[in-house]
This record gives structure tokens, sequence and C-alpha cells, in this order.
């Protein structure tokens, strides 16, 4: 949406002092109001019925004013025309009407047409009812009230004359436009449910153009739309037909559905899903995320390491690796993959070994670790190498986490930085623990510690000093840690055992090397899973 070169309520001042027949469709939500815009429509018509149906209430006054005025925001913050309110009564009295005024021009809405009814108002068009009448000197003084509270000169006051509804005559609408125009309405709105047109063109003769008139021909809509424009008429409102056209078809898509029980027979009838996310403005936030959200963040990728099969979940890998493990409906690696993605990582790589061909999640490319069976996490990582780049997420294909560990990881500085947990608490952990000592212990009152690894064991001896926690397989690399990496996959790689070598010997490695390794300390909230009882916590930790 583009800044307007006229302002809203200039633009629909402009429509009813025009010399020509102006047109303004309905529209209840901010969707509908960009499909009115897109239609080619100058103007909107935010009805009182349809914004009180969308809200699945009755049009008596049953949604709040402050509802309707919030979802007219969003139609205002999606379109550059003039949204003219159904304003029912105004809410109340000259007090509320002074208020509603006030609200509606901070939202950017270009005018409100209020009826000469009693509040709670009923709808115009509902049968059998003789409905009153404000009283004409008490709605003449709501008017006023609601123009010398604006601020914007061109914001529009429309009245809606009811008297023809109510089974007045002409006279007595004459009587009341006279009255409501002297009070400062900007327009007057003469309203008729009869099949033909005959009132309102006995009102235009009559009142000759003193003040832009505006009808609503919902009743009779097969009048030749020539006949207003002789008449004289400045502006034709729609006035529900959006919503009429939404409920008809939703109607027929859902009563299709349940009926066949498949979508096959409604898909190509309906709006793609691209389309909505078009609408949405889809395309505006990608652009938006590239030039705000954390430009640093968005060149981050992710490498998982997942050759291995798992073997004490027994039987659940026969045909899979446990990263395909369905924990709540989803893989194990898709639960990983989303929470990357929500930090703005989408390159995300995965090490493959047992059974590659079983993983498949969108978003997630794979390399292969050919010799996964006897090789360790230090081979599957040199196979990653091509994907190497200055700002790399490195982690296990076994992890669940929430979502703040992550977030905050990426946010320590550091070259190398790993997510040490302080908890210590070992009957939690169904894996080889891997234990650091680190240069200080987790004071947990002390936020973001310059913390250093000292070493990194899968045990450790009773008599020395205790760990200080455990790696729990997160290692966030950037540039110069990328360069150190890169150096010791080389050295190791000289060992004779170093196709069994995995990441912590990496880790220690560069440590001895007097490479600042960096610790980030959490205190619980993940976990692995590695046999057959850490399932069911994985379904409650994901739930």
């Amino acid at each position: 949406m583009s800044t307007p070169a006229i302002s809203k309520t200039r633009q629909l001042r402009n429509m009813l002092q025009s010399n020509q027949l102006e047109f303004i469709m309905e529209a209840h939500n901010g969707i509908s109001a960009r499909i009115v815009e897109e239609a080619g429509f100058k103007g909107i018509w935010g009805s009182g019925l349809a914004l009180s149906a969308q809200f699945g209430v009755r049009d008596n006054n049953e949604a709040s004013w402050t509802q309707v005025v919030e979802m007219l925001e969003f139609m205002s913050d999606v379109t550059d025309i003039p949204i003219l309110l159904d304003g029912d009564t105004g809410y109340g009295n000259f007090n509320n009407m002074r208020r509603l005024v006030r609200k509606l021009e901070q939202r950017d809405i270009a005018g409100v047409c209020i009826e000469d009814k009693l509040f709670p108002k009923t709808n115009s068009f509902i049968s059998g009812e003789r409905q009153p009448l404000a009283d004409m000197d008490e709605f003449s003084g709501k008017i006023k009230a609601g123009k010398d509270s604006q601020l914007d000169d061109d914001f529009n006051i429309v009245a809606r004359i009811e008297a023809l509804i109510a089974g007045w005559d002409v006279r007595e609408a004459l009587r009341r436009a006279e009255a409501y125009h002297e009070a400062g309405a900007d327009a007057i709105l003469i309203h008729s449910k009869m099949s033909k047109p005959d009132e309102i063109l006995e009102f235009c003769q009559e009142w000759a153009n003193r003040a832009p008139v505006v009808i609503v021909p919902t009743k009779y809509y097969s009048t030749p739309t020539d006949v207003f424009r002789k008449a004289d008429i400045s502006l034709v409102i729609w006035a529900n037909h959006m919503i009429r056209t939404a409920v008809a078809a939703m109607q027929a898509t859902a009563n299709e559905v349940f009926e066949n029980q498949t979508l096959v027979v409604v898909e190509d009838k309906i709006a793609s899903v691209n389309e909505l996310f078009r609408l949405q403005g889809a395309d505006e936030l990608v652009q938006a995320e590239k030039r705000y959200f954390n430009p640093d963040r968005d060149r981050t990728k992710a490498i998982i390491l997942a050759a291995s099969r798992g073997r004490a979940l027994e039987s659940l890998t026969r045909d899979k690796p446990k990263v395909m493990l369905p924990i709540n409906g989803k893989p194990l690696l898709r639960h990983m993959a989303d929470e990357f993605k929500k930090q703005g990582i989408n390159d995300i790589t995965v090490v493959a070994g047992y059974k590659a061909d079983a993983i498949d999640v969108q978003g997630v490319k794979k390399v292969l670790n050919p010799d996964h069976e006897t090789t360790g996490e230090l081979q599957s990582l040199i196979c990653a190498q091509d994907n190497f780049t200055d700002d790399i997420l490195l982690t296990y294909g076994d992890l669940l986490f929430r979502t703040y560990i992550l977030q905050d990881l990426l946010d320590v500085p550091g070259d190398l930085v790993m997510v040490v947990d302080s908890a210590n608490s070992d009957t939690r952990f169904t894996g080889s623990p891997d234990y650091t000592w680190c240069s200080e212990e987790d004071d947990r009152s002390l936020l973001g510690a310059d913390v250093d690894l000292k070493a990194i064991a899968d045990c450790y001896d009773d008599q020395g000093p205790p760990p200080s926690g455990r790696w729990i397989g997160m290692l966030h690399i950037r540039a110069r840690g990328m360069e150190w990496i890169k150096q010791a996959l080389e050295e190791l790689q000289q060992h004779e055992d170093y196709r069994q070598i995995g990441i912590p010997h990496l880790l220690e490695h560069l440590v001895k090397q007097g490479k600042p390794v960096k610790v980030h300390y959490i205190h619980g909230h993940w976990m692995d899973v590695n046999a057959l009882e850490d399932l069911d916590r994985a379904g409650d930790f994901t739930k």
C-alpha cells in the first residue's frame, strides 16, 4: 500500500461533490477491502450488516463500536481508498458521536453515515417491524456534535433518513433532510425498501440537489443505473454483496467437501493459497525481512549430523533413522527445522547415512556419509564441507529444545560458542554424556558471563573436579572459528583413528591449541532422543 497523494477524507468528499455518479462497494474485513480496491472501486462501504455478520452476530449493535472500529483499522491499513462507515445511530447520544468521530479520524476513516433511528438500532430490512425514528432535533444535535469534533475539515458525516422505511411519506423525509443539512451533514442518504425507486426519485426531484444524495439500491437493484444519473444522485452504495457472495461460496464449498470427503471437487474452483498470500501482502514481508530482520541472522546456515541409526530405539528404526521418528505427528527432524526457521535459519543441511532415502522433510537438504557404519561424527562433518560458510549452526540430529536456547545462542558473541547445560542431572539423559569443564561455573544470577571451555570428555574421575555441565550437541561457528575448524579437520585426519573421532574430540583439539571455545550456559529445557523411554518424554516436551 502506498501513501495516497490526496487524503482519504478529501477523496470521499470529491466523490460526494462530483458531477458524475460515483460508486462504493461493501467490505467487512481487510482482505475484502483489498479486493474491493483491486476491482477498481474508488471507495469502500463499511456496512453495519456485513461487519456484524463477519462477527457472527445480529445487526442490532450486538458488535460493540470498539470492535467495529478495530476491524475498520485493519481495512484502512491495507487500502489507499476512503472508507465510509455505516455508523448505525452513532452508537449512542451526541457524546458517543463525538468520541466516534475522533476515533475514526485516528484510523484514517474518511467518514461516517448515521441514521435517525433509536439506539440500539434494528436493521432496516427486517420485515414486520414499524421502527420508531429519533427525534429530529436530537439527531440534528448529534450531527452538530460530530462536525464540531472533527479535526480534519474534510471528514464527512452523512445523514441517513429512515422516514420512508418507517412508513412516513416523502414530505417527512424532506423535512428531516433539510434539518440535517442545516445541522452540517455533508450528504443525505435517502433509504427505501420498495422494489422500485419511485420514492427515491420523488425525493430527489423535490430535494433539487441542495446537498449530495447517497442511495443504497439493495431492494430496487434492477433499476437501470442511468436512472440514478438522471436523478442527480451523487453516490451509489453496493451495500452487502461481498459478504453475501462470501457466504454463498463458503456454504457451497463446505457442503461439497462434507458430502464427497475429498478436496478434489473444490480445489480448482477456489482461490489458490498463493493468491491468499498475495492479498495478505506476503511479498512485502519477505522484502521487509531482508531489510530489517537481523541481516546477519539470515546468513546463518545449519548443519545437522544425523547419519546414525539409533540402535537403542530397536525396531522403530528398522526402516528409518531416528531423525525421522514421529514426535506428536511430526518427524524429529521437522521439529528441529521448525525451530531453526523461527530464527531465520532457512538453509538447513542434514548429513544422512543410515536409510538416507527415508529422510524427507521439506526445506532440508541432504548430503550423504556413505561410510556411516564405520565412521564417526568427524567424518560426517567432513562430508558437509561444501556447505561450510562463515556462519554455521552445527547440531546433533536428536535434539529437542526450547526456542529461547537457540535464540540466545545466536546472540552470544564468539568465534565458537557451545551450549552447556549446567543442571547436571544425569537421570534426564540416556545417551553418552559429553561432560564439560569450564573456566567459570554457571552463576545463574549473571547473564552473559564470559566463560571458556577448558576440557570435554565422555567420563570423569570422581576424585577429580566435577564437570561444569554437559554439552548438549549445539555449536555456533562464525568466520574465524570456521577457519580453525577447517585447519583442525586437516590435522585430525592424520590420526590413525580419525574415522571414529567425534565432535567432542574436535573441540578438545581446539582447546589444546589455545583456541577460545566460548560457553553459553543453560539450565535444562532440552532433551535428546536416544532410547525408547525418551519417546514419551519427547511427546510431552513438544506439546
